[in-house]
Protein backbone atom coordinates (compact mmCIF):
# COMPACT_ATOMS: atom_id res chain seq x y z
CA UNK A 1 0.00 0.00 0.00
CA UNK A 2 1.63 3.12 -0.94
CA UNK A 3 2.20 5.63 1.87
CA UNK A 4 -0.65 8.63 1.95
CA UNK A 5 0.27 12.45 0.64
CA UNK A 6 -0.87 15.23 2.37
CA UNK A 7 -3.53 17.85 0.78
CA UNK A 8 -5.79 14.87 0.00
CA UNK A 9 -3.27 12.63 -1.26
CA UNK A 10 -2.98 14.51 -4.38
CA UNK A 11 0.77 14.09 -4.95
CA UNK A 12 0.62 17.18 -8.23
CA UNK A 13 0.42 19.31 -4.49
CA UNK A 14 3.64 18.71 -3.41
CA UNK A 15 6.06 20.67 -4.95
CA UNK A 16 9.00 23.39 -4.08
CA UNK A 17 6.17 26.10 -3.05
CA UNK A 18 5.46 23.52 0.29
CA UNK A 19 8.79 22.57 0.39
CA UNK A 20 9.66 26.31 1.04
CA UNK A 21 6.78 27.07 3.17
CA UNK A 22 7.51 24.14 5.61
CA UNK A 23 11.18 24.83 5.97
CA UNK A 24 9.91 28.47 6.81
CA UNK A 25 6.94 27.69 9.76
CA UNK A 26 9.91 25.18 10.91
CA UNK A 27 13.16 27.20 11.35
CA UNK A 28 14.05 25.38 14.86
CA UNK A 29 14.73 22.33 13.27
CA UNK A 30 18.25 21.09 13.03
CA UNK A 31 20.44 22.21 9.47
CA UNK A 32 21.94 19.02 10.28
CA UNK A 33 19.00 16.85 9.59
CA UNK A 34 16.48 15.64 7.05
CA UNK A 35 16.09 19.91 5.56
CA UNK A 36 20.18 20.29 5.64
CA UNK A 37 20.09 21.65 2.41
CA UNK A 38 17.31 24.29 3.24
CA UNK A 39 18.89 27.87 3.68
CA UNK A 40 18.47 29.15 7.08
CA UNK A 41 16.55 32.32 8.04
CA UNK A 42 18.35 35.71 7.71
CA UNK A 43 18.48 35.93 11.90
CA UNK A 44 19.79 32.79 12.57
CA UNK A 45 22.74 33.57 9.84
CA UNK A 46 22.92 37.35 11.34
CA UNK A 47 23.54 36.06 15.18
CA UNK A 48 25.83 33.17 13.66
CA UNK A 49 28.01 36.07 11.49
CA UNK A 50 28.20 38.24 14.87
CA UNK A 51 29.25 35.42 17.01
CA UNK A 52 31.84 34.65 14.56
CA UNK A 53 33.01 38.31 14.49
CA UNK A 54 33.19 38.39 17.59
CA UNK A 55 35.53 35.80 18.19
CA UNK A 56 37.63 36.92 15.32
CA UNK A 57 37.90 40.35 17.17
CA UNK A 58 39.12 38.46 20.35
CA UNK A 59 41.51 36.58 18.93
CA UNK A 60 42.87 40.18 17.39
CA UNK A 61 42.74 42.02 20.87
CA UNK A 62 44.67 39.09 21.70
CA UNK A 63 47.23 39.71 20.07
CA UNK A 64 50.27 41.33 21.17
CA UNK A 65 51.14 44.98 20.12
CA UNK A 66 54.15 45.33 18.41
CA UNK A 67 57.38 46.84 20.44
CA UNK A 68 58.74 50.04 18.99
CA UNK A 69 62.42 49.68 19.05
CA UNK A 70 63.85 53.19 19.84
CA UNK A 71 66.86 53.96 17.83
CA UNK A 72 70.47 54.81 19.46
CA UNK A 73 71.70 58.59 18.32
CA UNK A 74 75.17 58.09 17.93
CA UNK A 75 75.65 61.88 18.25
CA UNK A 76 73.11 62.66 20.57
CA UNK A 77 75.18 59.35 23.17
CA UNK A 78 78.71 61.91 21.90
CA UNK A 79 76.97 64.87 23.04
CA UNK A 80 76.20 63.46 26.61
CA UNK A 81 79.60 61.59 27.27
CA UNK A 82 80.91 65.01 26.32
CA UNK A 83 78.85 66.96 28.68
CA UNK A 84 79.64 64.07 31.40
CA UNK A 85 83.19 64.42 30.96
CA UNK A 86 82.93 68.36 31.17
CA UNK A 87 81.05 68.37 34.44
CA UNK A 88 83.38 65.58 35.96
CA UNK A 89 86.74 67.72 35.42
CA UNK A 90 85.06 71.16 36.30
CA UNK A 91 84.02 68.92 39.93
CA UNK A 92 87.67 67.71 39.88
CA UNK A 93 89.82 71.11 39.20
CA UNK A 94 87.10 72.53 41.58
CA UNK A 95 88.18 69.96 44.26
CA UNK A 96 91.87 70.44 43.93
CA UNK A 97 91.60 74.28 43.81
CA UNK A 98 89.66 74.51 47.02
CA UNK A 99 91.33 75.00 50.22
CA UNK A 100 90.75 76.36 53.89
CA UNK A 101 90.80 80.06 52.57
CA UNK A 102 89.32 79.46 49.28
CA UNK A 103 86.21 77.40 49.67
CA UNK A 104 83.92 80.43 48.02
CA UNK A 105 85.36 79.60 44.26
CA UNK A 106 84.30 75.66 44.66
CA UNK A 107 80.82 76.54 46.39
CA UNK A 108 80.32 79.03 43.29
CA UNK A 109 80.72 75.70 40.77
CA UNK A 110 78.98 73.71 42.81
CA UNK A 111 76.20 76.02 43.15
CA UNK A 112 76.16 76.47 39.45
CA UNK A 113 75.85 72.56 39.15
CA UNK A 114 72.77 73.01 41.56
CA UNK A 115 70.88 74.93 39.27
CA UNK A 116 71.35 72.93 36.45
CA UNK A 117 70.24 70.08 38.10
CA UNK A 118 66.97 71.83 39.35
CA UNK A 119 65.95 72.72 35.82
CA UNK A 120 66.75 69.27 34.40
CA UNK A 121 65.12 67.87 37.06
CA UNK A 122 62.15 69.52 37.35
CA UNK A 123 61.38 70.32 33.96
CA UNK A 124 61.69 65.95 33.48
CA UNK A 125 60.40 64.69 36.71
CA UNK A 126 56.91 67.63 36.70
CA UNK A 127 56.42 67.68 40.26
CA UNK A 128 53.29 69.49 41.34
CA UNK A 129 53.69 73.29 42.19
CA UNK A 130 57.25 73.21 40.02
CA UNK A 131 57.94 76.42 40.04
CA UNK A 132 57.69 76.41 43.72
CA UNK A 133 59.45 73.32 44.53
CA UNK A 134 62.15 74.42 42.17
CA UNK A 135 62.24 78.07 44.08
CA UNK A 136 63.18 75.87 47.65
CA UNK A 137 65.35 73.86 46.08
CA UNK A 138 67.75 76.55 45.04
CA UNK A 139 67.48 77.93 48.27
CA UNK A 140 67.86 75.14 49.82
CA UNK A 141 71.11 74.44 48.00
CA UNK A 142 72.39 77.83 48.41
CA UNK A 143 71.80 77.17 52.18
CA UNK A 144 73.33 74.58 52.17
CA UNK A 145 76.75 75.39 50.39
CA UNK A 146 77.13 78.13 53.01
CA UNK A 147 77.00 76.08 55.60
CA UNK A 148 79.08 73.36 54.16
CA UNK A 149 81.74 75.87 53.77
CA UNK A 150 81.13 78.14 56.74
CA UNK A 151 80.04 75.36 59.75
CA UNK A 152 82.44 74.41 62.05
CA UNK A 153 82.60 70.69 61.93
CA UNK A 154 83.15 68.83 58.75
CA UNK A 155 80.33 66.65 58.93
CA UNK A 156 76.90 65.99 56.53
CA UNK A 157 74.52 66.30 59.37
CA UNK A 158 73.40 70.18 58.63
CA UNK A 159 73.12 69.44 55.03
CA UNK A 160 70.54 66.89 56.04
CA UNK A 161 68.93 69.71 57.83
CA UNK A 162 68.70 71.76 55.16
CA UNK A 163 67.31 68.89 53.20
CA UNK A 164 64.71 68.07 55.58
CA UNK A 165 63.55 71.79 56.03
CA UNK A 166 63.55 72.05 52.39
CA UNK A 167 61.35 68.94 52.07
CA UNK A 168 58.50 70.32 53.98
CA UNK A 169 58.81 73.43 52.53
CA UNK A 170 58.43 71.96 49.03
CA UNK A 171 55.17 69.94 50.55
CA UNK A 172 53.86 72.70 51.86
CA UNK A 173 53.97 74.33 48.68
CA UNK A 174 52.92 72.03 47.20
CA UNK A 175 49.13 71.89 49.40
CA UNK A 176 48.58 75.35 48.94
CA UNK A 177 46.65 74.71 45.17
CA UNK A 178 43.76 72.14 45.15
CA UNK A 179 44.66 70.80 42.13
CA UNK A 180 48.09 70.42 43.59
CA UNK A 181 47.35 68.99 46.60
CA UNK A 182 45.77 65.86 45.54
CA UNK A 183 48.99 64.88 43.33
CA UNK A 184 51.66 65.94 46.89
CA UNK A 185 51.24 61.60 47.65
CA UNK A 186 52.15 60.25 43.79
CA UNK A 187 54.84 62.99 44.40
CA UNK A 188 56.34 62.29 47.33
CA UNK A 189 59.51 60.62 45.65
CA UNK A 190 60.09 62.91 43.00
CA UNK A 191 60.24 65.89 45.50
CA UNK A 192 62.92 64.14 48.10
CA UNK A 193 65.38 63.17 45.03
CA UNK A 194 64.81 66.76 44.11
CA UNK A 195 65.56 68.33 47.59
CA UNK A 196 67.69 65.88 48.38
CA UNK A 197 69.80 65.95 44.64
CA UNK A 198 70.45 69.64 45.15
CA UNK A 199 71.62 69.25 49.39
CA UNK A 200 73.81 66.07 47.88
CA UNK A 201 76.39 68.07 45.80
CA UNK A 202 77.48 70.11 48.90
CA UNK A 203 79.06 67.31 50.38
CA UNK A 204 81.75 67.58 48.08
CA UNK A 205 82.84 70.81 50.11
CA UNK A 206 82.54 69.26 52.98
CA UNK A 207 84.74 66.32 51.94
CA UNK A 208 87.41 68.94 50.77
CA UNK A 209 87.75 70.00 54.79
CA UNK A 210 89.04 66.28 55.27
CA UNK A 211 93.07 65.14 55.30
CA UNK A 212 92.59 62.67 52.57
CA UNK A 213 88.91 64.03 50.85
CA UNK A 214 90.58 66.14 48.04
CA UNK A 215 91.81 62.80 46.96
CA UNK A 216 89.10 60.90 47.91
CA UNK A 217 86.96 63.23 45.42
CA UNK A 218 89.32 62.54 42.70
CA UNK A 219 88.98 59.00 42.64
CA UNK A 220 85.23 58.76 43.06
CA UNK A 221 84.22 61.42 40.58
CA UNK A 222 87.29 60.27 37.99
CA UNK A 223 85.75 56.85 38.11
CA UNK A 224 81.67 57.65 37.80
CA UNK A 225 83.10 60.19 34.89
CA UNK A 226 84.81 57.39 33.02
CA UNK A 227 81.97 55.34 33.75
CA UNK A 228 79.42 57.56 31.94
CA UNK A 229 81.85 58.67 29.55
CA UNK A 230 82.98 55.18 28.36
CA UNK A 231 79.27 54.07 28.75
CA UNK A 232 77.37 56.98 26.05
CA UNK A 233 80.80 56.49 24.11
CA UNK A 234 80.16 52.82 23.57
CA UNK A 235 76.94 53.35 22.66
CA UNK A 236 77.09 55.37 20.14
CA UNK A 237 79.50 52.65 18.42
CA UNK A 238 78.11 49.67 19.90
CA UNK A 239 74.58 49.37 21.85
CA UNK A 240 74.48 45.42 22.02
CA UNK A 241 72.95 44.15 23.57
CA UNK A 242 69.90 46.27 23.99
CA UNK A 243 68.76 46.44 27.77
CA UNK A 244 65.50 46.84 26.45
CA UNK A 245 63.47 48.04 23.06
CA UNK A 246 62.27 51.17 24.41
CA UNK A 247 65.49 52.10 26.17
CA UNK A 248 68.30 53.18 23.71
CA UNK A 249 71.01 51.70 25.92
CA UNK A 250 73.27 48.89 25.18
CA UNK A 251 74.64 46.54 28.01
CA UNK A 252 78.06 46.47 26.05
CA UNK A 253 78.68 50.04 27.28
CA UNK A 254 77.41 49.54 30.75
CA UNK A 255 79.34 47.08 31.65
CA UNK A 256 82.38 48.48 30.18
CA UNK A 257 81.88 51.79 32.01
CA UNK A 258 82.47 50.40 35.04
CA UNK A 259 85.31 48.20 34.47
CA UNK A 260 86.98 51.31 33.07
CA UNK A 261 85.88 53.41 35.94
CA UNK A 262 86.79 50.43 38.42
CA UNK A 263 90.12 50.72 36.86
CA UNK A 264 90.96 53.86 36.89
CA UNK A 265 90.05 54.23 40.39
CA UNK A 266 92.70 51.36 41.42
CA UNK A 267 95.29 52.88 39.52
CA UNK A 268 94.73 56.37 41.34
CA UNK A 269 95.18 54.45 44.69
CA UNK A 270 98.23 53.22 43.41
CA UNK A 271 99.85 56.39 42.68
CA UNK A 272 98.28 58.57 45.83
CA UNK A 273 99.52 58.77 49.28
CA UNK A 274 98.08 56.27 52.44
CA UNK A 275 95.63 55.26 53.49
CA UNK A 276 95.38 55.15 49.66
CA UNK A 277 95.84 51.36 47.86
CA UNK A 278 95.09 49.99 44.80
CA UNK A 279 92.22 47.67 46.70
CA UNK A 280 91.23 50.80 48.30
CA UNK A 281 91.33 52.44 44.90
CA UNK A 282 89.35 50.02 43.09
CA UNK A 283 86.42 49.68 45.94
CA UNK A 284 86.13 52.92 45.51
CA UNK A 285 85.71 53.24 42.28
CA UNK A 286 83.73 50.30 42.02
CA UNK A 287 80.90 51.42 43.75
CA UNK A 288 81.18 55.06 42.47
CA UNK A 289 81.01 54.18 38.73
CA UNK A 290 78.15 51.57 39.29
CA UNK A 291 76.11 53.76 40.77
CA UNK A 292 76.57 56.56 38.81
CA UNK A 293 75.72 53.86 35.73
CA UNK A 294 72.44 52.84 36.96
CA UNK A 295 71.39 56.18 37.73
CA UNK A 296 72.07 57.14 34.16
CA UNK A 297 70.30 53.97 33.28
CA UNK A 298 67.44 54.87 35.30
CA UNK A 299 66.65 58.08 33.98
CA UNK A 300 66.46 56.88 30.67
CA UNK A 301 63.89 54.15 31.88
CA UNK A 302 62.05 56.78 32.92
CA UNK A 303 62.05 59.21 30.28
CA UNK A 304 60.35 55.93 28.07
CA UNK A 305 58.15 55.14 30.69
CA UNK A 306 56.75 58.24 30.39
CA UNK A 307 56.83 58.05 26.44
CA UNK A 308 54.91 54.86 27.09
CA UNK A 309 52.31 56.43 29.48
CA UNK A 310 51.52 59.10 26.83
CA UNK A 311 52.54 62.25 28.49
CA UNK A 312 54.46 65.11 26.55
CA UNK A 313 58.41 64.51 26.42
CA UNK A 314 60.73 66.71 28.42
CA UNK A 315 62.17 69.62 26.75
CA UNK A 316 65.46 67.87 25.17
CA UNK A 317 68.17 69.90 26.80
CA UNK A 318 66.84 68.98 29.92
CA UNK A 319 66.15 65.35 28.97
CA UNK A 320 69.76 64.76 27.98
CA UNK A 321 71.34 66.70 31.26
CA UNK A 322 69.53 64.87 33.35
CA UNK A 323 71.59 61.53 33.16
CA UNK A 324 74.69 62.91 34.10
CA UNK A 325 73.72 65.85 36.95
CA UNK A 326 71.85 62.92 38.84
CA UNK A 327 75.03 60.86 38.67
CA UNK A 328 77.38 62.99 40.46
CA UNK A 329 74.50 64.32 42.50
CA UNK A 330 74.92 60.56 44.08
CA UNK A 331 78.43 60.33 43.58
CA UNK A 332 79.43 63.47 45.97
CA UNK A 333 77.71 61.87 49.39
CA UNK A 334 78.43 58.09 48.08
CA UNK A 335 82.20 59.77 48.41
CA UNK A 336 82.15 60.84 51.57
CA UNK A 337 80.92 57.40 52.75
CA UNK A 338 83.24 55.77 51.61
CA UNK A 339 86.28 58.05 52.67
CA UNK A 340 84.55 57.53 56.07
CA UNK A 341 84.28 54.12 56.23
CA UNK A 342 86.57 52.75 53.72
CA UNK A 343 89.44 55.11 53.84
CA UNK A 344 89.61 55.97 57.79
Amino acid sequence: MPPSTPHGGDPDTWGPDLSREIARVAPGRSSSGFYAGAPEPDSVLGDRRSEQGSEQGGDAAEEPEEIRVIPVRRELSVAIAGFAALLGVGLILGAQTSGPDARTPYAIVIFGVQLLFVLAWTMAMRPPAAATVAGVCVVAGLVADYESATSASADLLPLLFVGLIGFVLALAGQAIRAADRMRVRDSLGTTILLVLGVVFYPSLIVLTRKPIGTQAVLVCLAAAGLSLVVARLTDAVFAKPRIAPQVPRGATGIILGAMIGTLAAAGLGSVLVLPFTPAKGAILGLVAAGLAGLVDLAVNYGEAGREMAGQAPTFWLARHMQGPLGSFALAAPVAYALTVFVLS
